[in-house]
């Protein structure tokens, strides 16, 4: 009897027992408190974000409260006493604040300023406008890393800042402009002593170029990040350096010249893909275009007045005061009373650090402002704050952040 053979199968793998190393891990969305006390949200604000591993879902802004009531405040006080309300907007170039506001009740007043207070409110303006580029440009350093910097940029910053004091006595809340002018000329010397510290703000604007334009890590945190086109630059409603950066050549200094603008020579810089790193470089570039103006502004000169001697708008000279009684009631009239601002309605807009910054006036004819309102240019760019982080890393939040310049008392009213 044969035997059948049979071949014998393989036998079956060994089934490895679930492990929970393989499983998928269970996620959820975190949602993260940043602010107020983070030292990257600047001031009282606080972004709630909600968190999708490293990737932002969602941001919500709360510029916390820091309520002052700039607008109802400015109804209760007379037009000149407007002027200190108006250095804390946006308190790191409180003299455009200064020279916007004038030149809006100057518009309804039909007042001509003396060509002399017009080069010195350019002066000035131009002078904090660089302060207010030397902060962005040194703090949007710091937060990514870069504290040499943020050194370099505070010193030409409190550099600029020791010239404003000599001119108008404090470093900060200048209440420089008045309405038909400035509030004093200036002291001898100043023109060399600021042409000397131009020199050396430039050194220093200079070396953060160097710092920072072509620096690996600071270039690969910031190109490419939150990028906003052109035309989403002009649907959202930006102005200023951020709109420009888009691509879009807007500038209330060129579209719609004030002061005497129109006798200077300077560029507009515009960027191309409109992202944290154009928003950077722009100012960059505009710190040397005002550095540029203030220049030609210093050799076309000249002597003059620096207010109107129209004692209905403007306060009479101390020994006319002390020694006529004309004097003596123009200037009680004008302290207690306030100017008589002829009634009607008017809006001034001029080119802050930030944008267009705008006041719409309205006078019923007395000595207060009947009705004030303020177009704050650093809101449109923080409104549009959570759409431009959506998708975006944690980490990229604080550099847009920088990016766009957001000044607590200026988008607050």
């Amino acid at each position: 009897m044969s035997t059948e053979h049979s071949a014998t199968k393989p036998a079956a793998p060994a089934v490895r027992p679930p492990s929970e190393l393989d499983a998928p891990m269970p996620t959820k969305r975190m949602l993260v408190n940043l602010g107020p006390s983070h030292p990257a949200m600047h001031g009282t604000t606080r972004a709630v974000v909600e968190l999708d591993g490293e990737k932002l879902a969602s941001c919500k802004l709360d510029i916390g409260f820091l309520h002052r009531g700039f607008e109802k405040s400015c109804e209760n006080v007379t037009w000149t006493q407007c002027f200190p309300y108006t250095d804390r907007l946006n308190y790191v170039s409180s003299i455009m604040n200064n020279v916007g506001f004038a030149l809006a009740v100057e518009k309804l007043c039909k007042l001509e300023v003396p060509e002399r207070a017009q080069y010195l409110r350019v002066i000035t303006s131009e002078i904090h406008r660089i302060c207010d580029h030397l902060t962005l440009v040194g703090a949007m350093g710091m937060e990514l890393g870069a504290m040499t910097a943020f050194l370099y940029a505070i010193e030409g910053r409190d550099l600029l800042w020791d010239r404003l004091t000599e001119l108008c006595g404090a470093r900060l809340t200048s209440n420089y402009a008045r309405v038909g002018g400035v509030s004093r000329d200036l002291p001898d010397g100043w023109i060399e002593k600021t042409t000397a510290t131009l020199d050396r703000v430039a050194l220093l604007r200079d070396e953060l170029d160097g710092l920072l334009t072509r620096n690996r890590i600071f270039v690969d945190r910031t190109r490419d990040v939150a990028p906003v086109t052109r035309e989403e630059a002009c649907e959202l409603g930006y102005t200023g350096p951020c709109l420009r950066a888009s691509g879009e050549p807007y500038d209330v200094r060129k579209a719609a010249p004030y002061l005497v603008y129109d006798r200077l020579d300077f560029d507009i810089p515009v960027g191309d893909k409109g992202d944290n790193f154009d928003r950077y470089l722009i100012r960059i570039e505009e710190m040397k275009q005002s550095d540029k103006i203030i220049r030609q502004c210093f050799a076309q000169l000249a002597p003059g007045e620096i207010v109107v001697r129209d004692f209905r708008y403007a306060l009479p000279p101390k020994p006319q005061v002390y020694g006529s009684i004309e004097g003596v009631m123009a200037h009680f009239k004008l302290v207690m009373e306030g100017i008589q601002v002829p009634a009607g309605e008017a809006y001034g807009y001029t080119e802050a650090a930030n944008g267009e910054l705008g006041f719409y006036l309205v006078s019923d004819g007395g000595g207060r402002p009947y009705k004030l309102g303020l177009r704050a240019p650093g809101w449109p760019m923080l409104a549009s704050l959570p759409w431009m982080l959506r998708g975006a890393l944690l980490a990229d939040l604080v550099p847009t952040f920088d990016s766009i310049n957001m000044i607590g008392g200026e988008v607050e009213q």
